[in-house]
């Protein structure tokens, strides 16, 4: 929420008020300060991890005991081997449950830094189980006791399956928390004023990212006095120190981490100076950096001694991954046709019945590298849609060269239902078999867009345009034209089987909401 800036605070208040003795009375009336007295990172992590441990031992305890209670494997495991001789073959059950207790801890799989966003936490409690079944496989085997090969796989895609649905509830929960602007951890961000508002856009716009900025410090002080309000959305953030006092208002304030944005105007080492002063502080050094539209697996780091470099890949367009991409594409379609085809059947007579002209439409779209090909649709408005279109075009709610229409009096009812829940886009199932489309990329454009491009929009042609992609699963129509293209060009230069894989989760959980679709 909004509130009015603090008025024009002499020097001499602003350095008691970063002295300590009154930072906090003087930030009272700022929410995002006076928020500094909810949950931290410290507290609400270690609750978060608690939960997760108990979830955890829940699931391998389960899955050990399930697996180990079944007659396919009673004689399949034996610790006689270690002149143990109890009646029951219980020693690499529990073993194998404290093995997995310890992989999951020393492998950071609770980590606050990882645990609600991306790939990582599932990489490493996978990692973690792999690793400690070939340990635990190893060390029983060297010492006499036997276990087969059978009964090891068996407990730990169990044990992969459980324990990666529990992680995901655990998501779902934290997402809803953040949500409510919980379980967050409290940030102050340093940088250039522009570096600054961008970090604060992003992260307010993403709670996912686990982060709340309740503080800047801007490395201009003289354009951006302390007591400034930064940013453009509801959630303003307060210029609350200059930048040779950011490591005492980050202890005094109590923040969880300080972001620094960009490149500050100052020495080589400021970021290295600071480091050493938030040892003094609980809060954890964040570099930010404005190295636009670049995934984590294409940045790698390097050190060298006193110059750690970090080398950014490339972007490619064709090779080894465009061919497993292209098989997926043959796979999942043509899958999806066969099952989906009393439904694509039943949608078709509904828009023949609903009003005059063909169940399906067909339209010139362009493609990768700028070739065209006709893109099929279920018909969702009345057939002379096209021909109106020039009447519309000053009710036009989109932005840069997309039309957009909330209200289109050109589309049918039974269009309006299934435009809902883009039900119209499933015969583009036949334009990802036969290869003009994939089923991940950047939307497909009509040829007047593409003539009113930019120069670097350009390069979402660089791959097949996509049935789904993170135009669909961040708002549809409800995005802006420059966010609807920063994230095509994000995914064109980025994009991963892995990351498709998740797009098409996402789409799934999209559809059902039916947000942005009109």
């Amino acid at each position: 929420m909004t509130t009015s800036p603090l008025s024009h605070p002499s020097d001499r208040s602003v350095r008691r008020l970063l002295d300590g003795r009154d930072f906090r009375s003087a930030l009272s009336g700022v929410p995002a300060i006076a928020s500094a007295a909810r949950t931290t990172r410290g507290s609400w992590s270690r609750r978060y991890a608690k939960r997760l441990w108990v979830s955890d031992s829940l699931v391998v305890v389960v899955t050990v005991a399930i697996a180990a209670s079944l007659p396919l494997f009673e004689n399949d495991y034996s610790t006689a081997g270690l002149g143990i001789s109890t009646g029951v073959d219980w020693v690499i059950p529990a073993m194998l449950v404290l093995g997995w207790f310890a992989a999951l801890a020393t492998h950071r799989t609770r980590d606050a830094r990882i645990v609600g966003v991306g790939l990582t936490e599932y990489r490493r409690v996978v990692e973690a189980s792999a690793l400690m079944f070939g340990v635990v496989a190893i060390t029983f085997q060297a010492l006499g006791a036997t276990a087969s090969r059978g009964f090891y796989l068996f407990v730990l895609a169990l044990g992969l399956v459980g324990l990666t649905l529990e992680r995901r509830l655990w998501r779902g929960w934290l997402a809803r928390q953040r949500l409510r602007g919980l379980y967050l951890s409290r940030a102050l961000v340093v940088g250039s004023r522009d570096d600054v508002e961008y970090v604060i856009e992003q992260i307010t716009r993403n709670p996912g990212a686990g982060y709340r900025v309740d503080g800047a410090a801007i490395d201009d002080a003289g354009a951006t006095p302390v007591g400034t309000l930064l940013g453009r959305h509801s959630e303003r953030v307060r210029v609350v120190a200059q930048l040779d006092d950011v490591a005492l208002a980050a202890q005094t304030m109590d923040v969880d981490a300080v972001v620094v944005a960009g490149h500050p105007s100052r020495t080589g080492d400021f970021v290295k100076s600071l480091a050493w002063k938030l040892e003094e502080s609980n809060a954890e050094l964040v570099l930010a950096s404005r190295l636009a539209d670049v995934a984590g697996p294409r940045i790698h780091f390097r050190p060298v001694e006193g110059l750690p470099l970090v080398h950014v890949e490339l972007p490619q367009f064709e090779g080894g991954k465009h061919v497993f991409k292209r098989g997926l594409d043959i796979v999942v379609s043509a899958s999806a046709l066969l099952v989906l085809l009393p439904a694509l059947a039943i949608i078709a007579i509904l828009v023949r019945r609903d009003s005059p002209g063909p169940a399906l439409f067909s339209q010139t779209r362009v493609g990768r590298n700028g070739e065209t090909f006709r893109m099929f649709k279920f018909r969702s408005m009345t057939v002379d849609a096209e021909s109106r279109l020039d009447d519309l075009l000053a009710l036009n709610e989109g932005a840069g060269a997309l039309f957009k229409l909330r209200s289109d009096p050109r589309v049918t009812r039974v269009g309006r239902v299934i435009r809902k829940y883009s039900l119209d886009e499933l015969p583009q199932l036949w334009n990802v078999l036969v290869g003009d489309m994939s089923l991940v990329g950047p939307r497909p454009p009509l040829q007047r867009e593409v003539e009113a491009y930019e120069n670097h929009v350009r390069r979402r042609l660089f791959i097949k345009p996509g049935l789904t992609g993170m135009w669909q699963v961040n708002g549809r129509s409800d995005l802006d034209w420059e966010e609807g293209v920063r994230l095509d060009l994000y995914y064109v230069e980025n994009w991963s089987l892995t990351g498709d894989l998740v797009l098409l989760w996402r789409t799934v959980k999209v559809l059902l909401t039916s947000r942005g679709a009109y």
